[in-house]
């Protein structure tokens, strides 16, 4: 029962986009500060967007099956925890390279916002002394 590679990155994906709102967006903001935001250790796992994959990992992969790891000894009970705890690891993992690709797309986008900002403002501040 092998789970195809793109599932498993799509479950990844998703990881790597719900760890970053809950850790990073402002509409998360009041849930991070009322957990203690990265001072207390409860707020540091939902702060942290690393941290928060893993949580959203342990959920996501049974609620999808992206098992990509299965241990080979096959022991009742400890075989599917072993199963379940790797693969969300997996899924983590994968989102955090997911996560730094995402990153470094949004800061190219920041950057070119706030080239666009200064150009303008430095277009304005001529203007006005031209005038």
């Amino acid at each position: 029962m092998d789970v195809p590679l793109l599932k498993i990155v799509l479950v990844s994906a998703v990881t790597m986009g719900l760890s970053h709102t809950l850790a990073r967006e402002k509409v998360f903001e009041p849930l991070r500060n009322a957990c203690g935001g990265m001072n207390t250790w409860r707020g540091y796992l939902i702060s942290c967007a690393y941290c928060a994959s893993h949580w959203i990992a342990f959920v996501l992969v049974p609620l999808t099956g992206a098992y990509g790891i299965h241990v080979v000894p096959r022991w009742p009970v400890i075989s599917p925890l072993l199963d379940w705890f790797l693969s969300s690891i997996l899924v983590t993992v994968i989102a955090a390279v997911l996560r730094v690709g995402f990153y470094f797309i949004d800061e190219e986008a920041r950057l070119a916002k706030t080239k666009k900002r200064v150009t303008q403002v430095e277009a304005e501040s001529r203007e006005r002394t031209l005038q």
